[in-house]
């Protein structure tokens, strides 16, 4: 799979001239990759093109333009686009009421573990959960968290041929199965090349 690199990445003086455009795109380009699990969880699948524009965009932010600092925002974000054996994505818990979100992160610890995918007829992959650091303690769960599935042969092979595609949560506070829409299921085949 591409990573991103300095060659990639467009200067602060044209991404300003390409930014409105970029952002259309990338807009466009996230929507079949947004799985609502619950009207509470929600999986953001990562690839390339999103984390181009994240990227992008914090050199925007914090207008860095040397070397050593592109260099540390693409090793921050380059382990978020999957390798071709897998899918990585941000999970997160979005609830408007902030006690109500206080109250829901306290019931879940350990949920991050409890994410799956599942390729027709194949065995269900739970995640690999915040690679980078631990977001959970034993009293609560944290309301973002980063998400590898690394799929087996077999599963690659199927969802490759057409098959469907579900995901879930098997925790004891929520539990939910999707199946994911065949632009979604297109969209994620796209990073098993």
């Amino acid at each position: 799979m591409q990573k991103l690199d300095r060659s990639k990445l467009w200067s602060l003086e044209e991404y300003a001239q390409k930014r409105d455009a970029f952002r259309a795109e990338v807009i466009e380009h996230k929507k079949p990759r947004r799985v609502a699990l619950t009207p509470n969880a929600t999986m953001y699948f990562e690839d390339f093109t999103t984390l181009k524009y994240q990227v992008q965009e914090m050199l925007r932010v914090e207008r860095l333009f040397e070397a050593a600092d592109i260099e540390d925002e693409l090793a921050a974000y380059n382990p978020l686009i999957p390798d071709g054996t897998n899918w990585k994505g941000t999970f997160m818990f979005e609830y408007p009421d902030v006690e109500e979100r206080r109250r829901a992160l306290g019931r879940m610890a350990g949920i991050e573990h409890r994410i799956w995918v599942q390729v027709a007829g194949q065995n269900k992959v739970f995640a690999v959960a915040n690679e980078d650091l631990d977001r959970s303690t034993d009293e609560k769960t944290s309301a973002v968290h980063f998400l590898r599935f690394e799929l087996d042969p077999k599963s690659i092979e199927a969802a490759k041929a057409g098959a469907d595609i579900k995901m879930g949560i098997d925790h004891d506070e929520m539990r939910c199965e999707v199946t994911l829409s065949d632009d979604t299921r297109k969209s994620l085949v796209g990073d098993l090349d």
